[in-house]
């Protein structure tokens, strides 16, 4: 193993706190709590600074400094995608401050997937592994395939069987072997960890898990430098495991640690459907417990029902005076029409969520004049254009000439009715 970045990163456990060394581990030994990677704080200082960052590569490898591994042949450079001002949506949506749209529909594939992919894929290549494997909601598994289709390793995906065509084909698309397995994502996982056993493969969000969640950080690192270097009063994040929601939190919390932006107050408000949304009940029944429950409804990219870091989501939420809401399948499929009307940015189910959960905040108040609001969208419409069938973009058909466009025109546009 040559990565010198494990030189200054080791395990250690959620729960009991024991330190491991930097190796293909996933959980405790003692507690079998999950294990997290902790980096040494000078060593981090030493590589560390604004300049630094800026300089650096157009990806999220120029935070290289606070992730656990380095790119390799192949890379599909994620990350950077733009921070978009939507002042058109903030108006329908009765957000009162600038309201920002971080983009991750640029990304490779077309989700925020690709940056922990990137992550993941990068260590296990350092691990001498030459399987990579997923389960997933969708947009992993074609992150993950794209990923060791660059860079020439075997591919493995897991997923629901009921899983959106868009996704899984993407998947197919790359090489990637797909296991389409009969039952939810949480039973997908429960597969994946007995892959894991049988087979040694790399799976990213299983034995990979500690590195793979790095990749999250990197949001909130890009939301900070795109500000100016400053955080933002709001972000509003999809909750599925939870991981992107406290690793964001984790981004902006770094860099105040070593002095890069001011340590000023960030809501993290995470946003669920009603179909699969066991974080924003417990959240509403005000309890530190979150109770699985069996996924149903449209958002299938976060059908998690048992999410591996819910509780730690929920703290995160609470500690920063934020909230966490639970919007129904119509207010989703709304709200991917209102982002793409008043934006052109088409998301997929995951966007409608996030961007309904900010028109109820603001409903609620929680936004005020001059609050900098960041909502993520985290991956492309076109990966869930089924839930739109029959209601967007209606097709008019008619004869080649102008009098019949006129005619059909005229109800929605009588300004551009043909002279007589």
């Amino acid at each position: 193993m040559t990565d010198q970045t494990l030189e200054y990163v080791v395990l250690r456990c959620r729960g009991c706190q024991t330190a491991y060394p930097a190796a293909l581990e996933y959980a405790c030994s003692r507690c079998l709590g999950p294990l997290d990677p902790e980096y040494d704080a000078e060593e981090v200082a030493k590589r560390l600074s604004r300049d630094g960052i800026e300089a650096g590569p157009r990806s999220i490898w120029r935070y290289a400094p606070l992730l656990p591994a380095t790119p390799g042949p192949g890379d599909l450079a994620p990350g950077l995608t733009p921070l978009v001002p939507a002042p058109r949506l903030a108006e329908a949506l009765g957000v009162p401050g600038p309201l920002l749209l971080k983009d991750d529909t640029r990304n490779p594939t077309n989700s925020f997937k690709d940056r922990v992919v990137a992550v993941a894929v990068a260590r296990a290549r350092a691990f001498g592994l030459s399987t990579v494997a997923c389960a997933s909601t969708g947009n992993l598994a074609g992150a993950t395939a794209a990923a060791a289709a660059a860079q020439g390793l075997e591919c493995v995906v897991v997923i629901p069987a009921d899983l959106e065509a868009g996704k899984v084909a993407s998947a197919a698309a790359f090489g990637a072997t797909v296991v389409a397995v009969e039952g939810s994502y949480d039973q997908a996982n429960r597969l994946s960890m007995q892959a894991v056993e049988a087979f040694g493969w790399g799976f990213v969000n299983v034995n990979l898990r500690p590195w793979y969640a790095e990749g999250s950080k990197t949001v909130g690192l890009e939301v900070a430098e795109q500000l100016g270097w400053s955080l933002p009063e709001h972000v509003v994040v999809p909750i599925a495991s939870g991981a992107l929601l406290t690793k964001v939190h984790q981004g902006f919390g770094v860099l105040a640690d070593h002095g890069l932006v001011e340590r000023t107050p960030a809501k993290v408000h995470g946003a669920q459907s009603v179909g699969c949304s066991p974080v924003a009940a417990a959240f509403a029944a005000g309890v530190d417990e979150v109770t699985p429950v069996r996924p149903s409804g449209i958002v299938k990219s976060l059908a998690i029902g048992d999410p591996a870091d819910g509780a730690e989501a929920l703290a995160t939420v609470r500690g920063t005076g934020g909230r966490v809401e639970a919007v129904d399948d119509s207010e989703v499929v709304e709200a991917i029409e209102l982002l793409a009307r008043t934006t052109g940015v088409f998301g997929e189910t995951a966007a409608g969520v996030t961007v309904a959960t900010v028109g109820r905040l603001a409903a609620r108040g929680e936004f005020r004049p001059g609050e900098r609001v960041v909502a993520l969208i985290t991956g492309h419409g076109l990966k869930t254009r089924e839930v739109l069938d029959g209601r967007a973009g209606a097709t008019v058909t008619v004869r080649p000439n102008i009098d019949a466009l006129s005619e059909a025109l005229a109800p929605v546009r009588p300004d551009l009715a043909v002279p007589g």
